[in-house]
């Protein structure tokens, strides 16, 4: 089967591009399960409801998180409601929501999917990503052999290795969070798909989605700035991640697309 796997969604530009492109990339490439990363998709930072249906309007099956997830203060209500939402797993066990789930493609197959988070330049109070891991997978592998990891983490370093400590007990390990694609897409000799950073769904005249002068203004002064997001000009990034009954990763493609 193929999974169509969406870089980090910034803003409403970042929605609508989703909404507008993902059911053609399905079809285009054969699809049977997209994956979304959508902590960016409310005013630039954390998600709420209302913008993950247009989303799951525009066949996203999934949708993972990262360091952002409770940026929207009402949405720690509104998770528990949202059973293909996904908080970082790898978060205290009293955070609402869950990290994981084993979901139902197209074709019938089942996905589990997991959102990890990064700790390496990141200011957050997360458990070691690798003993999340270590914990999660085999519970996942006794239900299907068919496992994806979004790997929400700053350092390439980690990325990597998290990728190769789980080279060939997963089917992918996607990295996320930079907003910028790497090209070093390939698959593992144990047979997992590895992506350093899938990219995002955003502004292409933009600082990884927001508006250029007030970035630019705080590296040049180190003063407080107001970052808008910019909701034109979007571009989406992703990847098409092909996989095997036994879960075995057979091929990674990265995906670019611009919103006419």
């Amino acid at each position: 089967m193929k999974i169509l796997f969406i870089g980090d969604i910034v803003g409403k530009g970042g929605r609508e591009a989703v909404r507008a492109l993902t059911p053609g990339l399905r079809r285009e490439y054969g699809c049977d399960f997209c994956i979304a990363n959508a902590e960016n998709i409310a005013g630039g930072s954390g998600m709420n409801k209302n913008c993950l249906q247009a989303l799951f309007d525009g066949e996203v099956d999934v949708c993972t998180s990262g360091d952002h997830v409770w940026d929207q203060k009402q949405f720690a209500a509104e998770i528990e409601s949202l059973p293909n939402v996904l908080r970082p797993a790898n978060y205290p066990g009293t955070q609402p929501g869950k990290g994981y789930g084993v979901y139902t493609s197209e074709s019938g197959q089942q996905v589990a999917v997991l959102c990890l988070l990064g700790r390496t330049f990141m200011a957050v109070g997360a458990e070691c990503p690798f003993a999340a891991a270590e914990r999660i997978v085999p519970e996942l592998k006794k239900i299907t052999p068919l496992i994806v990891i979004d790997f929400h983490a700053e350092a390439s370093s980690e990325k990597i290795a998290l990728g190769r400590f789980l080279d060939g007990q997963v089917s992918a390990v996607l990295g996320t969070h930079t907003h910028v694609p790497t090209a070093d897409q390939q698959v593992f000799p144990g047979g997992t798909a590895f992506q350093c950073d899938v990219g995002m769904v955003g502004a292409r005249e933009s600082v990884i989605g927001r508006a250029l002068q007030p970035v630019i203004a705080r590296f040049r002064h180190s003063m407080p700035q107001r970052f808008s997001v910019v909701e034109k000009g979007i571009r989406l990034h992703g990847c098409v991640v092909s996989v095997d009954d036994k879960g075995r990763a057979r091929g990674i493609e990265r995906v670019l697309r611009d919103l006419p």
